[in-house]
């Protein structure tokens, strides 16, 4: 990951406990095999580290789940995205390879 050009992850949800929080499962996000994108250790901590002095790669979210606050360009969870240069995934967005 360290030597891509672009890395595609998953951002799924952005809290452990989101879907249980939300009521909409009894499970957390490690459950159903998701890494939340907050929190240490999560996925935003993992993508940060990928940067060097030599090379940042292009980092992209997809496979997002509708109650991920990061799907709204106003809040807050999409601004820490945009201080780490972590982009949110859409449909048609296109790479130049």
């Amino acid at each position: 990951m360290r030597k891509a050009d672009v890395v595609l992850v998953d951002g799924t949800l952005w809290e452990e406990d989101e879907m249980i929080r939300l009521g909409l499962s009894a499970k957390k996000s490690s459950q159903m095999g998701h890494l939340a994108l907050s929190g240490q250790g999560g996925m935003i901590e993992l993508l940060n580290s990928l940067d060097s002095s030599e090379h940042v790669p292009r980092k992209v979210l997809v496979h997002i789940n509708n109650s991920n606050p990061i799907l709204r360009e106003d809040s807050a969870e999409r601004a820490v995205l945009a201080q780490s240069g972590i982009e949110v995934g859409y449909d048609g967005m296109v790479f130049e390879v």
